[in-house]
């Protein structure tokens, strides 16, 4: 029995050492759950997923592997109607960047004072309004995203929300299948779209810390990434070998952002 007990004392060490963390919950400021996980004890940097996907993307991935090994302390949340986070169904849920309310408060709990942060696709969306809310941010990263997204009557924006409330074309068929796959919530997806960030070329050209704008060399869906770069002081842009899809889980991603990281 001793030997036993021994035995799981040590494994408990090991998996508290290698950084193997359970997900956590935090209650936001409307009292929705944003569950997130929180690994490794070094320089904090927060890992922000896409759109209808979850903090669980970013597992064996690349790069939250690297970023493990050079010693930094790896937070990823599941943004609001995602993942294991709260769903909810009201409009007001949505409005006013919740999602960004959420991430500040979340910080906040954790008592982070600096930290860099790296979006993919929406997660980029949902980041570039960060970077006018919270002064902690040291860097940033936004990936798999161009220019477009700071139209606050971006088509490809309302098509997609018209397609999670029913109005399904050729182009938003195979998102809605796949949400459908993964029994994503529909009307969850649907708010997010109609009322996700929108952050003007004048309010990111008010930010003054270095921020790379990083997508895959086959990848234009959201617009002129080089556009984007532009419009921060401090921008530049990296192209790496890869779709829309792939690109974040790419050795080439992961270079390209620890390079600029560090």
């Amino acid at each position: 029995m001793k030997k036993k007990y021994l035995l799981f004392s040590i494994l408990l060490c090991l998996c508290t050492y290698v950084g193997i963390s359970q997900a956590k919950t935090f209650k936001s400021f409307d009292g929705v759950n944003i569950v997130y996980n929180d690994e490794g004890s070094g320089e904090p940097i927060v890992l922000l997923h896409g759109f209808i996907n979850s903090r669980k993307s970013w597992d064996n991935t690349q790069l939250k592997k690297d970023l493990l090994d050079k010693g930094y302390r790896v937070i990823v949340p599941d943004l609001r109607g995602n993942g294991d986070s709260g769903k909810p169904q009201e409009n007001k849920a949505y409005k006013k960047d919740a999602e960004v309310k959420d991430l500040k408060l979340l910080l906040d709990h954790l008592n982070i004072q600096h930290y860099k942060a790296v979006g993919y696709s929406r997660g980029s969306i949902v980041l570039a309004k960060l970077l006018t809310k919270d002064k902690r941010i040291d860097k940033a990263v936004l990936g798999g995203m161009g220019i477009d997204f700071t139209n606050p009557k971006w088509d490809r924006r309302i098509m997609f929300a018209k397609a999670f409330d029913g109005q399904v074309n050729e182009i938003t068929k195979g998102a809605v299948d796949y949400a459908t796959s993964i029994n994503a919530d529909m009307r969850s997806l649907h708010l997010q779209q109609k009322y996700q960030p929108v952050t003007s070329k004048k309010e990111m050209s008010k930010i003054t810390i270095d921020v790379m704008v990083i997508c895959g060399d086959e990848d234009a869906d959201n617009g002129n990434a080089k556009e984007l770069s532009d419009a921060f002081t401090n921008g530049i842009v990296v192209r790496v070998p890869g779709d829309h899809n792939g690109t974040y889980k790419t050795e080439g991603f992961s270079e390209q952002v620890l390079k600029f990281l560090e």
